[in-house]
C-alpha cells in the first residue's frame, strides 16, 4: 500500500510497501492446570461427584499442577520456533493446548485453522502394514486418493523404514520405535500445515534423517505455514528455527532469535 501526502504541489510522496506480518498462533496469558486424582477412591461416588459440581468444590483427593502459567506470544505465518527447556517446563503441554487437546484453565489461545500435532505417540494402528497406514494417515489429513497413492512411495522412502527389508509390507508391531515415529512423521510432513506442532520427532533416527527432517520442516516453513518443534537437540533446533521460545517451571523465560536463546540457556543449564 502506498500513501501520499495531499496538500502540496510538490512531487508525490510516497512511503515504502510494507507487507503485514500474518498471525497464525495467538498465545494470550495462558494458564494450564492439569487436575491429578490421587488414589483409587478420588473419584467418589457419583452422587458425591454431582454435589461438588453444584457447589463447585473440589474432590478431596484432587491435586492441582500448574503447568503453564500466564504465557503470551503470537507466532506468525513462515516462522519455525522452537521450544526449548527442561523437562517438566511445559513444553509439550503448551503444544496439546495450541492443538486443541487440553483446556485452558485462565487466558486464550487462538489458531488459523486447525493445528496438527505431531508426536512420538502419534496414533497409527499396530495391527496394519505401515503402507496401509500411510493410506489412512493421508486420508485423515484430507488428501485425495489419487493423491496418496502418488505420494506413499515418496513418504516410505523418506521414512527409511525399507532400509533393512520391505517393512512396508509388515505390520506395524513389527517396527521398532524408531522406525514408527520416523513413518509418522513422513505422513505427518507430506502435507501442508497451515500450524505442524512437532514434538520430539526429530530425535529418532540416524543422521542422514534427520537431516532429511529438518530439511522438510524448513520447506513447511517456506510453503508459508507455521512449525513448531519442540527438542532436547539443541542443533535440530539450531539448524531449523529462526526463533526460539525457553520455557522453565511453566514461565516464559525467552523469546528471541534462536542463538541468543539457546546461549542463554545453555549458561543456565551448566549453572545448574
Amino acid at each position: 500500500m502506498v500513501e501520499q501526502f495531499a496538500g502540496s504541489d510538490e512531487a508525490t510522496m510516497a512511503l515504502p510497501t510494507i507487507t503485514p506480518r500474518t498471525p497464525t498462533v495467538v498465545v494470550d496469558e495462558a494458564h494450564i492446570v492439569y487436575r491429578v486424582h490421587m488414589g483409587a477412591a478420588a473419584a467418589g461416588s457419583a452422587a458425591a461427584s454431582l454435589r461438588r459440581l453444584i457447589k463447585r468444590t473440589s474432590a478431596p483427593n484432587v491435586r492441582e499442577v500448574h503447568a503453564v502459567k500466564g504465557i503470551t506470544f503470537t507466532a506468525y505465518r513462515g516462522e519455525a520456533i522452537g521450544l526449548i527447556g527442561s523437562n517438566g517446563s511445559g513444553k509439550s503441554t503448551l503444544l496439546r493446548a495450541i492443538a486443541g487437546l487440553l483446556p485452558v484453565d485462565r487466558g486464550a489461545i487462538y489458531a488459523q485453522g486447525q493445528p496438527s500435532l505431531l508426536g512420538v505417540n502419534a496414533a497409527l494402528l499396530n495391527d496394519l502394514s505401515g503402507e496401509r497406514n500411510v493410506t489412512l494417515g493421508c486420508l485423515a489429513m484430507g488428501m485425495r486418493p489419487d493423491e496418496v497413492a502418488r505420494l506413499t512411495p515418496e513418504i516410505i522412502e523418506f521414512s527409511g523404514i525399507n532400509q533393512r527389508g520391505d517393512f512396508a509390507s509388515l505390520p506395524m508391531r513389527t517396527y521398532s520405535s524408531g522406525m514408527a515415529a520416523r513413518l509418522r512423521f513422513a505422513i505427518a510432513a507430506a502435507k501442508k500445515h497451515e500450524v505442524l506442532l512437532i514434538d520430539e520427532a526429530l530425535a529418532t533416527g540416524d543422521k542422514g534423517f534427520r537431516k532429511r527432517s529438518e530439511q522438510r520442516v524448513r520447506e513447511l516453513r517456506e510453503s508459508a505455514g507455521t512449525v513448531f518443534l519442540v527438542s532436547h537437540q539443541l542443533s535440530s533446533i539450531r539448524d531449523t528455527c529462526e526463533r526460539t521460545i525457553w520455557l522453565e517451571s511453566g514461565e516464559l523465560r525467552m523469546d528471541g532469535p534462536t542463538d541468543e536463546v539457546i546461549r542463554a540457556y545453555e549458561s543456565f543449564s551448566n549453572g545448574k
